[in-house]
């Protein structure tokens, strides 16, 4: 072969290797050169995460999203998400993390990968007490509020009956307030956010109904970032031994974390 084919073959591979290596440069690289992680949270659903009076984000996600950022001493910009678009905007490198009670299904789990679970989360049917129901089936021609996108909007296709009149809201603050002005008999969304309502409008009375899904909160990581996901498994684990996850729990749902899934 022609030694200076030969060099240009070698420069080519040598160039084609530099390439390879700038573009395998992972998340947890970029956050650790610009220092500053990117975290989608809610701001629609208490206690998890809502604005507070001073109009800054707050709740358990925020904290744990702040917690996070403060173990891999980076800042943390946090980007506010619906149930709807957190996955895209974890797709898209919106952000770099998911933490807005974000449930683990194995649909979801084709497209992102989960960490270990770090805030307990249950999902339920709501509706007045006055109306009776004891079974999927006494949902029949019915109507229920629901967030679209949400655990509980998943949930409640694979057990309602065909009859159930959907009504499906774009973010919980909406689904929240058809529920709360009438326009539905029914409410499915998490016991947190149900209890929030509850304190708020004793007036409704509103009580649980049947259980969607025991699903607890996982944080999303975008596929290929392993080296993120093993270090923010890191920070759960070493939260988890502490006790600061359940100084999160009780302080945002007055309830222990209980037995959290790896």
């Amino acid at each position: 072969m022609n030694p200076t084919f030969s060099r240009r073959l070698l420069v080519a591979g040598l160039s084609l290797l530099a390439l390879g290596a700038a573009q395998a440069q992972t998340a947890l690289d970029a956050i650790t050169k610009s220092k500053t992680i990117k975290i989608a949270i809610p701001t629609d659903y208490p206690p998890y995460g809502f604005v507070g009076p001073d109009m800054k984000p707050q709740g358990l996600d925020v904290a744990m999203a702040e917690l996070i950022a403060a173990k891999l001493g980076v800042k943390a910009e946090l980007v506010p998400v619906t149930s709807a678009n957190r996955i895209p905007y974890l797709q898209t490198k919106k952000a770099d993390l998911v933490i807005s009670t974000l449930g683990k299904n194995p649909e979801r789990e084709k497209v992102i990968n989960f960490s270990a679970a770090y805030a307990p989360f249950y999902q339920a049917v709501f509706a007045a007490k006055s109306l009776s129901i004891k079974s999927w089936a006494d949902l029949a021609g019915k109507t229920v509020a629901v967030t679209r996108g949400a655990m509980e909007d998943q949930e409640l296709a694979k057990v309602a009956p065909p009859s159930l009149e959907y009504r499906r809201f774009e973010d919980n603050n909406a689904t929240i307030a058809a529920f709360a002005a009438g326009q539905t008999q029914l409410l499915a969304t998490s016991a947190a956010v149900a209890g929030n309502l509850m304190q708020r409008n004793p007036g409704l009375n509103t009580e649980y109904k049947l259980l969607l899904k025991d699903s607890p909160c996982f944080i999303g990581v975008a596929k290929g970032e392993d080296a993120l996901l093993a270090k923010v498994n890191q920070i759960i684990a070493a939260a988890k031994a502490s006790g600061e996850l359940e100084a999160l729990s009780k302080k945002w749902l007055g309830r222990s974390a209980g037995e959290l899934p790896l």
